[in-house]
């Protein structure tokens, strides 16, 4: 894009300005993305030995059904995924989501992971991890899967940016206990980019994909890495043979 002198501009206008060139250049580098061809699950993958999802909870997994993908692979999820899905590993950092899921007892019969707490001392059956990440529970749940050896592992719901152009909050439990409202602003998503990029750094033996829609946020912290892609909603759905 050609240079423009932001002098021109008050302060305003240039934040425009900057926020339609960067969404342009982020669907230029999407469109090319998505005109490479789609790699087929291989053998390995389809006999579910070597695949992996991680689940956080933003609005570009919504139209994904959880339950087809879940005879594919282990399902790493986060915080309220429980109360409509039970992942094969739940991971919740926030004490009041704790607090919520111990009072239904789903503990006792699923894998719960979460940091150490005092306010857990007395509920039982937890899993924590030792020492603490001190992560957010999207970053710490993409860790807890790459600790356990998968080829490839799938990123879904991490969209880092809120709605409304950046600006409201992003998730598909909003409104609901425990969670802001859909009308909040957006959550500050620096610490979970950064947490999210040294994982993909550390464990560069293992195939990153982060499934995404059109209009997500695609930052440059993930995208230079060679173990790391993004790949269409819609493609992933080919892909797994899913609705």
């Amino acid at each position: 894009m050609a240079k423009i002198d932001k002098r021109q501009f008050s302060k305003e206008e240039w934040h425009h300005i900057r926020s339609e060139r960067s969404a342009k250049k982020q669907a230029r580098r999407f469109a090319k993305q998505q005109s490479q061809q789609i790699i087929p699950l291989s053998p390995q993958e389809k006999a579910n030995k070597h695949v992996a999802f991680v689940l956080g909870n933003g609005n570009s997994r919504q139209g994904i059904e959880v339950t087809e993908i879940a005879p594919q692979g282990k399902i790493y999820g986060c915080n309220a995924l429980y109360r409509s899905f039970a992942p094969d590993y739940l991971v919740a950092v926030d004490v009041k989501m704790i607090l919520e899921i111990s009072k239904t007892g789903y503990q006792k019969k699923h894998e719960v992971w979460t940091n150490p707490n005092r306010a857990y001392d007395r509920i039982p059956k937890l899993n924590t991890f030792n020492p603490s990440k001190g992560w957010s529970s999207g970053p710490t749940a993409l860790w807890l899967a790459s600790q356990h050896g998968y080829e490839k592992i799938y990123i879904l719901g991490f969209d880092y940016r809120g709605l409304d152009k950046g600006n409201k909050f992003n998730n598909i439990y909003a409104d609901t206990p425990n969670y802001k409202k859909s009308t909040d602003g957006a959550t500050f998503f620096g610490n979970w980019l950064r947490q999210t990029a040294s994982v993909i750094k550390q464990h560069t033996h293992i195939h990153y994909v982060r499934v995404i829609a059109p209009d997500n946020y695609q930052p440059d912290e993930l995208n230079k890495f060679d173990n790391y892609k993004t790949i269409s909603v819609e493609d992933f759905k080919k892909i797994f043979q899913i609705s």
